[in-house]
């Protein structure tokens, strides 16, 4: 049976073609500097497939870049799928599909992993097991999946563990836009799929808190305890604003943005 490590699920673009960088279409907003369809390289992308302004995206206006991430698709695409075939040399319009294909997959491996971590069962061993079969097909196989029924049954593996771990917690609501959360009781709260854009969590417990879903764009999290919530995703984090404070699980990184800072 596979482990929780025979794939990888963070993002190497040394290994990749910069597939994030060609394939996604982008549409010029305040994340964004410029525009451009899919399928087409983005002006900043290297002969070697790196970013050139990598170090600058902030600064440059390209702040949805330092956000978005693939959970190691972009590598297993080029490497394996593809094999070592890029999107010079390969139909674009399909490696696309399978890219944002992949992409799902993969974040659904890095959940069910979690799971298989913190509230092992069978049914989750079984799906881990479907799932990396996905991971090693070829394009049409890969193409074939129905995501929808493949969300379905991830959902109720992730909902049962869910429940498994935080009991009767408390269930705050979904819209909480912009709202002030300190000193709230969200510890083993269910926040699965919340609107918690720009929402004030500075320093708020959420230990065993699932985030699954929940919009953090802009929330301030500085002080957050982060590192035992639940189905936490690495663009969620690149998402918030924290600082060196906010403790986060050790296999997400900090963001360079997080700086030591004043608080309030």
């Amino acid at each position: 049976m596979a482990t929780v490590t025979d794939i990888a699920l963070t993002a190497d673009c040394s290994r990749c073609f910069g597939l994030c960088c060609v394939l996604l279409p982008i549409t010029r907003s305040a994340d964004f500097a410029r525009g451009k369809p899919g399928g087409q390289p983005c002006t900043h992308l290297r002969e070697d497939d790196l970013c050139a302004i990598h170090d600058d995206l902030d600064a440059r206006g390209w702040h949805g870049c330092t956000v978005f991430d693939c959970f190691g698709a972009g590598q297993q695409v080029s490497q394996v799928t593809y094999a070592g075939h890029g999107w010079r040399d390969a139909p674009v319009t399909e490696m696309a599909a399978v890219f944002s294909a992949m992409r799902v997959v993969h974040e659904m491996l890095a959940h069910v992993r979690e799971v298989r971590r913190r509230a092992p069962s069978p049914a989750a061993d079984v799906l881990w097991e479907h799932l990396v079969e996905i991971t090693g097909a070829e394009p049409e196989g890969v193409l074939a999946v129905d995501l929808d029924a493949l969300h379905d049954r991830v959902g109720t593996v992730l909902g049962n563990a869910s429940s498994e771990l935080r009991g009767d917690g408390p269930r705050p609501g979904r819209d909480l836009a912009g709202h002030d959360l300190r000193g709230h009781h969200l510890r083993r709260a269910d926040l699965r799929g919340a609107l918690l854009i720009g929402a004030d969590l500075r320093d708020a417990d959420l230990t065993l808190t699932d985030l699954l879903g929940a919009d953090l764009r802009d929330a301030d999290v500085r002080g957050a305890r982060l590192d035992d919530a639940l189905f936490l995703t690495q663009p969620q984090v690149n998402a918030a604003r924290g600082d060196a404070s906010t403790t986060l699980p050790a296999d997400l990184a900090r963001p360079t943005g997080w700086n030591p800072q004043m608080r309030e």
